[in-house]
């Protein structure tokens, strides 16, 4: 039996798990998460002055797997599903009359209602569906690295290159019209980036938590003004694209309610692009630092997968969420009370040594690679196999243009507890 005893991390740790500035700085939140995994692989996070509600924190692969699965212990919709503070819990439940979630979505579902969801767009994403895609999406690829090497021998990667690239594909497939992409992206990015003064627009460091979160839902109101034209249009004249099968769904024979139908067109729309965007940015970051292995793919195409899939690992673009038991229980040997909150972390699960070999070495032939960057479960991401396909494609294409690539500076991470990755990668290139 488990000792009750909570295992608490001291205050300047606590601060550190849930810090942006620890995420952009990346290397040191490593060497805390060794250390935790180590001494207290499930520790109890408490704020003294009672800003975010305290939960527990896992950091072990094998734990964060076993959470992940489980969903029937391990809920998402009691509590809300991305940490947050206190503040802006309360701001979430006053703006939807009492849900903690600003956004109600395919991460907020529970069983049943949550595969009822799933099921109305998951052959979208299946690959059967995106082969046909892969003529555009690969068309695609060449114009933007046209536009990279247009650009000269220096260019930010993420401005040219990652942000738009993801985002066209997946707005082509939603069936956003091309010239409302840059309000998607400056929504995603407010969104998921609102603690960055460089994403959220602002253009000022440190703003108070109240700021960000009124930053957050303007984002998401902005989103759903957006979203009810085009279910307007989608249900007038319906088209092959996911709008239109969200627009003129039904659940239990019933149509979608506004609330969970502006937040399905969400997460697609947002999580579907800015996710990839931090993976492929991830590889070129790890192949701009290793020339010798930029040439060997070159010459070895089928080197390319386990290069996807390890910056899908090595970025862990998604850094987080969080769950709620539903029961009594036990993870990593701690007792875990019902009601409790959890932080399955998923940067520290994906360095964890017990189950990559050096993790934090970007290692194209890792094998298995089973990492949690997509989740498991129920939750397992619906857009795992797309992400995979524009990668692949992606870097086809760079590694037929261009002959070398190195930094041209210092990349810049996004200062973000959720939704991570690099916000600016400085590149020189020679095309071939």
């Amino acid at each position: 039996m488990a000792s009750a005893a909570k295992p608490r991390l001291d205050p300047e740790t606590a601060y550190e798990v849930i810090s942006p500035e620890s995420y952009a700085g990346w290397d040191p939140l490593l060497d805390t998460f060794d250390r935790l995994r180590e001494d207290t692989p499930v520790a109890w996070v408490e704020d003294p002055e009672g800003r975010h509600p305290p939960f527990w924190l896992v950091t072990r692969y094998d734990d964060v797997m076993r959470i992940s699965k489980d969903n029937a212990t391990f809920l998402n919709n009691p509590q809300t599903v991305v940490f947050s503070l206190t503040e802006g819990i309360e701001f979430a439940k006053n703006l939807t009359g009492g849900s903690p979630h600003m956004v109600a979505s395919l991460v907020t579902f529970d069983a049943p209602i949550h595969m009822k969801y799933r099921k109305l767009t998951q052959e979208w994403f299946m690959p059967k569906n995106l082969r046909r895609l892969e003529d555009e999406i690969r068309a695609l690829a060449v114009r933007t690295v046209d536009r990279l090497i247009e650009a000269g021998d220096t260019a930010d990667f993420c401005k040219l290159v990652s942000q738009p690239y993801p985002l066209h594909v997946v707005m082509q497939i939603l069936g956003v019209p091309e010239e409302d992409e840059p309000r998607m992206l400056m929504l995603t990015q407010q969104m998921f980036g609102g603690q960055d003064e460089d994403l959220n627009q602002s253009g000022m460091k440190d703003l108070p938590p109240e700021a960000i979160t009124k930053l957050v839902a303007g984002a998401v109101k902005d989103f759903e003004a957006y979203f009810a034209g085009l279910t307007a249009e989608k249900r007038a004249n319906p088209t092959d694209d996911v709008a239109s099968t969200i627009a003129n769904a039904t659940v239990d024979g019933e149509p979608l309610n506004d609330r969970d139908m502006m937040g399905y067109y969400i997460i697609v729309a947002a999580a579907g692009h800015d996710t990839t965007s931090a993976s492929t940015a991830g590889a070129m970051l790890a192949l701009a630092r290793d020339p010798e292995q930029w040439a060997r793919v070159r010459e070895d195409r089928s080197l390319l997968p386990g290069i996807v899939e390890e910056a899908i690992r090595w970025t862990s673009p998604v850094q987080h969420f969080m769950r709620t038991a539903a029961e009594d229980t036990e993870v990593g040997g701690q007792q875990i009370a019902k009601g409790d909150w959890l932080m399955i972390n998923y940067v520290a699960a994906n360095h964890d040594p017990a189950q990559f070999d050096s993790p934090r070495t970007f290692d194209a032939s890792r094998s298995p690679n089973r990492h949690l960057a997509f989740g498991a479960g129920a939750h397992q991401c619906l857009g795992l196999h797309l992400a995979r396909l524009e990668m692949r494609i992606l870097f086809e294409a760079l590694l037929d243009r261009i002959e070398t690539v190195e930094l041209a500076g210092e990349p810049k991470r996004a200062k973000s507890t959720f939704v991570g990755g690099l916000k600016t990668l400085p590149l020189r290139i020679t095309p071939a």
